[in-house]
């Protein structure tokens, strides 16, 4: 049996569970999400605790059972807490704003570049150098935070670029060739 997909997932007060075939609602304080049910997969709530089971024990059902069973916990986790990525913009000149749903951020190209903050996430810029991304939905929170750090990689010479706070880079040392540096 799965490891992940035998554990039950414990429903919090305010959370409200609807299972209907193929997929499974859960809405609380923060919002309303969706978590799909794989084929073979069922879900029961039992009391206060959501349990996971699968029909047989082929290879498909057993990696379908832990998927769905931490796609399921997730999602709860998701409608009571939410979730937050931070980034930080390391770099002279490099900074960010965000207006309207647009997050405006410069970078050292020769223009700023213009990022459209997609629905259900919620980008703010605590300070010129460091965002947080907010929302309900784990998938689309870590895409955001991942789409943005991309506009500018970190360099691993000069160490300028987006990073996730708390990211440790590897330093990499100067060419030994070079002169005159």
């Amino acid at each position: 049996m799965s490891r992940v997909g035998k554990k039950p997932i414990a429903i919090p007060a305010g959370v409200t569970v609807t299972i209907h075939p193929g997929r499974i609602e859960f809405e609380g304080p923060k919002g309303k999400l969706e978590s799909p049910l794989r084929p073979g997969i069922t879900a029961a709530r039992e009391g206060p605790e959501l349990v996971f089971r699968r029909a047989d024990d082929s290879k498909t059902s057993r990696t379908d059972h832990g998927l769905g069973r931490a796609l399921a916990q997730n999602a709860v986790r998701g409608v009571t807490e939410g979730y937050v990525k931070s980034l930080e913009i390391v770099g002279v000149g490099y900074k960010a704003k965000v207006e309207k749903g647009k997050l405006e951020i410069s970078l050292g190209y020769s223009r700023p570049v213009v990022y459209a903050v997609p629905a259900g996430v919620e980008v703010v810029a605590e300070k010129p150098t460091l965002l947080t991304v907010r929302g309900i939905d784990r998938q689309k929170v870590g895409q955001v935070a991942d789409d943005i750090k991309s506009l500018r990689l970190p360099d691993p010479y000069k160490q300028k670029g987006v990073r996730y706070v708390g990211e440790r880079l590897i330093k990499k040392e100067r060419k030994a060739g070079v002169t005159g540096a």
